[in-house]
């Protein structure tokens, strides 16, 4: 199953926070920056002027704009550590991470107890994957302000990427006592639980976040990878379909489904499920590989070797994929082209017993007794006591009579 955090790291600063701005704030904004940008004309060395109107340009997302004026408002006032932080927020916005981070470095030098500076810095080290200086700016973020409950929230999030999960559920916990309608925590929170197999924590975490939320398709995704590892497809299906609903191209949530489908012999809701996922995604591998399987099931040999095809083609050193078509391959009588997709299976997985399995059988149905041998007795040494290793020994036992 597919579980992704889709959460989204938000910086937080007065000059950099758009996309809320109703029309009336935009407005604000409009008419601000028309009266600075006089304020300017009038006095060109005011400082507070570009500042205040690199925050308006900022607020409306016009990032080129805001880090100009920030630049110009350093250039009239080095020592203002606002304008380094607020244009470290906005070169965050465009991408520009080692910038932001000179930036907010720069600020927290000027001001030692700028807390926003280091949350800030904290957030454009989590997305740059350097999670051990995420997680020590938070701290720091925390120890100036410790009711900062966002700070708490993404020191989760850094620790939850590193895999401390238990830490991760003590600073979600913490962002919930600070702010108990904080959907997004419940939502981090039941991640956690579910990757420490919590799975009933995870479930009343991500219900939480629902009713708090009721839009959140994320939510309903994850819960539904959660009922899915409880084996409870029914429930996690109404939550794939439910995610599908408020996220249409939701192809994750389609993949799922379609897979919770064919678990339960759905076999045409799986395939048109699968087929939904290759129209959003047209170079989704497994996509292909699994629709390949119900054809499989449903006996349609040459779609299902289309889709192992297709999957190879997207996915070389996929095994399963070269075992699965080399199955189909013998239904087919076509018994040489399955020994050979049954070795190239091997070649990328030296370990997989079933594929050695089905070569064996494959070489006897072709009267080859001694390869079939060879191949069941390394099935045996690979799973001695599985299933395979046991299919191989009747094997075994059969060519002996």
């Amino acid at each position: 199953m597919k579980t992704r955090n889709f959460l989204v790291r938000i910086l937080e600063a007065a000059a950099g926070i758009c996309g809320c701005a109703s029309p009336e704030r935009e407005g604000l904004y409009d008419r601000a920056i028309a009266d600075l940008t006089k304020a300017i004309e009038l006095k060109p060395d005011d400082a507070e002027a570009y500042h205040y109107r690199g925050v308006a340009y900022g607020h409306k997302g016009l990032y080129d704009r805001a880090i100009a004026d920030f630049t110009k408002a350093i250039e009239l006032k080095p020592d203002d550590a606002e304008a380094y932080h607020y244009r470290g927020v906005d070169y965050g916005y465009k991408g520009l991470y080692d910038r932001a981070i000179a930036d907010f470095t720069k600020a927290i030098e000027l001001k030692s107890d700028y807390a926003e500076a280091y949350y800030n810095r904290g957030v454009v080290y989590d997305d740059k994957g350097l999670y051990d200086r995420a997680i020590a700016d938070y701290t720091k973020a925390i120890e100036l302000k410790p009711d900062d409950d966002d700070a708490y929230y993404n020191r989760g999030v850094a620790y939850g990427d590193k895999g401390l999960h238990d830490r991760a559920i003590a600073d979600f916990t913490k962002a919930i006592e600070l702010k108990p309608d904080y959907a997004k925590a419940y939502y981090n929170r039941s991640l956690a639980y579910a990757n420490k197999g919590l799975y009933d924590r995870a479930i009343a975490d991500h219900t939480k976040a629902i009713k708090l939320k009721p839009d959140f398709a994320d939510a309903y995704y994850n819960r539904g990878v959660t009922y899915d590892h409880k084996g409870l497809y029914d429930r996690a299906i109404a939550d794939y379909t439910k995610a599908i609903e408020l996220k249409p191209d939701y192809d994750d949530a389609y993949y799922n489904r379609g897979v919770d489908y064919g678990n339960k012999g759905l076999h045409d809701q799986a395939i048109a499920d699968f087929i939904k996922v290759i129209e959003l995604k047209p170079d989704d591998a497994e996509a292909y590989y699994n629709r390949g399987v119900v054809y499989g099931s449903k006996g349609l040999y040459d779609r299902a070797i289309a889709d192992f095809t297709k999957a190879i083609e997207r996915k070389p050193d996929d095994a399963k994929a070269y075992g699965n078509r080399g199955v189909v391959y013998g239904s087919k009588g076509l018994y040489d082209r399955a020994i050979a997709d049954f070795t190239k299976a091997i070649e990328r997985k030296p370990d997989y017993a079933k594929a050695y399995l089905n070569r064996g059988a494959t070489y006897a149905n072709k009267g080859l007794y001694d390869q079939a041998r060879r191949d069941w007795e390394q099935v045996v040494k690979l799973d001695p006591t599985g299933p395979a290793g046991q299919n191989a020994r009747h094997n075994l036992k059969g060519l002996r009579q």
